[in-house]
């Protein structure tokens, strides 16, 4: 980091960001990708509050496929996402 730079974060801009369309488009899509890579079973859904997307199991069978196989993981995986 260079001296003497400093960051100040702007908590107003990153909030409305987070709350954005655009953002919840942008996961929306990550989150399709893993969805349709894990195969049958597997939806999106979107969180209400701010921008958040999931992928979860929505079938018994799906459900027992992602704890035998971790599915979900490898699917994220294989988008290119890091998952931490």
């Amino acid at each position: 980091m260079a001296k003497g730079l400093k960051f100040e974060l702007n908590r107003d801009g990153v909030a409305e960001l987070m709350k954005s369309g655009e953002m919840v488009d942008v996961l929306t899509s990550y989150a399709d990708s893993i969805a349709d890579a894990a195969g049958d079973g597997f939806d999106t859904y979107i969180g209400r509050n701010r921008a958040n997307v999931s992928v979860r199991t929505a079938t018994d069978a799906a459900a027992e496929k992602n704890l035998k196989d971790n599915t979900l993981l490898k699917a994220a995986g294989a988008s290119g996402l890091t998952v931490k």
